[in-house]
Parts: C-alpha cells; structure tokens; sequence
C-alpha cells in the first residue's frame, strides 16, 4: 500500500452540518490536510473535531476570494467542492463526503480508503489494452499471456474512482422502485476504463492527481438557481474522462469501498435530475463524440476546448447549456490566477 504522503495530499469536504463523522475516519485522516467547503447559510458554525488540520471556507468566503469569479461555483448543491480543488497546492486530492463512512472488508478489517487511493493513484494504468488479471501492477497479479510487451508500462493514472457498500449510488427513478436495495458485494479488485469509455463518476468516494487533470474535475454550475442537479459529479466525471484519453492519462475504478450511511430523498432527487435524464441522452452522445485536437497539451487547453463544444453542440438543447460553457471559462479563468499559467487562449473561446 502507499505510503502516507501527507505533504501531498489535500482532503475536500462539502457539507452543511458539524463533521462528527471525521472521528469514524480519525485513524486515517488525522496525518492530512482538510479543506471544508461549507455549502449553503453562511453565519451557521460548523464544527470540526479537535486534532484536525483543515481550513474552512464558507459562501462569503468564496465570494470574496473569487469575486465575480464566485459564479462559478455551486451554491446548495456539492458541486461546491470543487472550489477545494482550485485553492489546494497540493498534488492529490481525495474527496469524499460527510454521510461516508469506514467500510470493512471481507475479513473485518477496516478499510483505509485514502491509502488505496493513493496506491492507485501512484502506479500506473493500462488503458489501450485491456487484462484480464484486472490491475497488473497489484501484489499477486500481472500481465496475463498475450499482452504486448511495449503496453506493459503503463501510462500516469490520474483519476481513482472508489465504490461504496450499504445505500447505492442511483438516480431518482432506480431509488423509486428499489427503495430497500442495498450494496452487500465487496469485489477485490481495481481496473483501469478502456481508452474512449465513459463511465458515471460518483464523487463520494474519489480522488485525483490534481497536477494531471485538476482543470477538467470542475463541477460546473448546479443546484440553487439552475435548471439541473446531481450531474455534476457525473459532468466532472465525462470531461476528466475524454481529457485523460486525449492526455494519455489513466482512470482506475474499483477498490477502495467506504460505508454510505443514507439514502437522500428520491423524490427530491428526482425534481433535481428530471431534466438530466432527458438531457443525458444527448450529453453522454456528445462525450463520446468528442475529438480534441493536437495542440491541447494540457488540462486546461483541453477544457476551454470543450467549452466550445458544449457552447456549439448542447447550447441549442437549452440556454442553459450556454451558460454552462460560460462558466467553464470562467472556471479556467479562475484556475490560471491560483495556479501556475498554462498556454490557454482564453480571450479566443469568449470570443469564439
């Protein structure tokens, strides 16, 4: 397992309540940094368990820091985490959320999920060719006959995407007619997506090498005012995905799994997803569509191009797809300032 590379490691919390739940994960976020975006009424005082290292940032606070930038970022709605993204120096982030909790595994063991994460993130993938061993690079494992040789390296791994027992992630409509189903199969394994595979990306359990594709992990603008919710992990998921195919980067799936404790409401979940379950019928046509060209050399580059695109191709769906490239930029605008400058052209999109 990876070591405890706490120099290099940003954990990024959403809420709107007290983070009780940090005690459950003491053992194995204590060495860490926090960062805690604080969602929804600003004056409520949200408590951290002493012994924690973490900073806090509320909408007042993100306001001020980003200024008119500020309509980037979600507002009642966990798409705020990704103002943690912009602000963190570090090189990984992991990411979970508050009604998450310590899973064991088959041998009652608890699970260290960051740690697998990190491991994960720290060894390669293979996304041209697929093994049948799963992860090649696990103790025990390796690159079964028939695998060519000069795809035996691997390619920098820049997204684990980590799974959960007990309540499953699914939308309104599943939730509605499965209400008591429940995550009981822990599957020992990790594997790398196929190049040119989208897959729906669930941000309670993730993590990411920030340096790779932090500029593509934007969560775009949803819940409070917005005509659209709970795809923003999912819009984080397919832009992050094409960019890493388009990069040469990886994205594992699989180990580790934590606990979710609760089931959100689902016909509250259902009024935030209608639209979405319509409109991912074309959204999803539209990722896999997607070709960048060459000269995108960076996460950046590739997402003011995909703003384009979004702008060209699912703006005549509904405006709010034009709003949604416009905050894009304005997302990219707001990486260049707390981050070092790419090559991006940004004036070139507003003006396309």
């Amino acid at each position: 397992m990876a070591p405890i590379l706490n120099g290099e490691v940003d954990i990024v919390i959403p809420t709107i309540r007290s983070l009780d739940f940090l005690e459950n994960w003491r053992p194995f976020f204590e060495p860490y940094h926090l960062i805690i975006i604080q969602d929804g009424d600003p004056t409520k005082v949200i408590k951290v368990p002493q012994g924690f290292d973490y900073e806090l940032y509320n909408r007042d606070d993100i306001n001020r820091i980003l200024g008119p930038k500020a309509s980037c970022i979600s507002f009642k709605d966990g798409a705020c985490r990704c103002f943690g993204f912009l602000v963190s120096k570090k090189k990984f982030i992991y990411t979970i959320d508050d009604d998450c909790f310590v899973a064991k595994d088959p041998s009652g063991k608890d699970i260290d999920a960051l740690a697998q994460h990190l491991d994960n993130l720290t060894k390669p993938s293979t996304p041209y060719f697929f093994n049948t061993l799963y992860d090649p690079y696990r103790e025990g494992a390796d690159f079964v006959r028939g695998y060519p040789f000069s795809l035996r390296e691997g390619v920098p791994t820049a997204v684990s995407h980590g799974l959960w027992l007990n309540i499953p992630d699914y939308d309104a409509p599943t939730q509605l007619v499965k209400p008591r189903e429940r995550n009981t199969r822990y599957v020992d394994a990790v594997m790398t997506i196929p190049k040119g595979t989208l897959y729906p990306m669930c941000a309670m359990n993730l993590a990411f090498n920030r340096e790779l594709v932090g500029p593509a992990m934007y969560f775009g603008i949803m819940g409070d005012g917005q005509p659209l919710g709970r795809y923003d992990d999912m819009w984080a998921g397919w832009c992050s995905k094409v960019v890493c195919d388009h990069l040469g980067y990886g994205v594992k799936t699989g180990l580790p799994y934590l606990w979710h404790s609760k089931a959100s409401n689902p016909f509250v979940n259902l009024k935030k997803e209608f639209k979405g379950l319509f409109w991912q019928e074309e959204m999803i046509p539209f990722f896999q569509s997607v070709v960048l060209p060459k000269e995108c050399t960076n996460a950046q580059q590739c997402y003011l191009e995909l703003a384009k695109m979004v702008k060209e191709k699912l703006g005549p769906i509904d405006p709010y797809f034009h709003n949604f490239a416009a905050a894009m930029v304005t997302w990219i605008e707001a990486w260049e300032e707390f981050n070092a400058p790419a090559k991006a052209k940004i004036d070139s999109v507003k003006s396309a």
